[in-house]
């Protein structure tokens, strides 16, 4: 499985959910439920106007994938992709790792 975030990556995970970082969020969710994974940070800010020239040649892979340039994702084992933080949140609660 791999989780593709932005360059925040983890940082910020442990805030409460609404003010967490929505990559950060998705990762600890994986940390704390002891999943395996594979990481990928990705360029392309959507905050950052300077990584918007580059931001479709960054981002895609993540396009391909997903269908949209966002991140995070969630690519499982069998090629199923899970995109969004409160998604990949909720594919974790209802999949706890045996």
């Amino acid at each position: 499985m791999v989780l593709d975030t932005c360059k925040v990556g983890k940082a910020m995970g442990d805030l409460p959910a609404l003010i967490a970082h929505p990559c950060a969020r998705a990762a600890k969710a994986l940390d704390d439920a002891g999943y395996d994974y594979e990481w990928k940070q990705v360029e392309g800010g959507a905050l950052k106007f300077w990584t918007l020239p580059k931001r479709a040649e960054d981002r895609a892979e993540v396009e391909r994938l997903s269908g949209q340039r966002a991140v995070p994702i969630l690519v499982l084992d069998g090629g199923d992709v899970i995109s969004g933080s409160g998604e990949i949140v909720s594919w974790v609660k209802a999949h706890p790792k045996s």
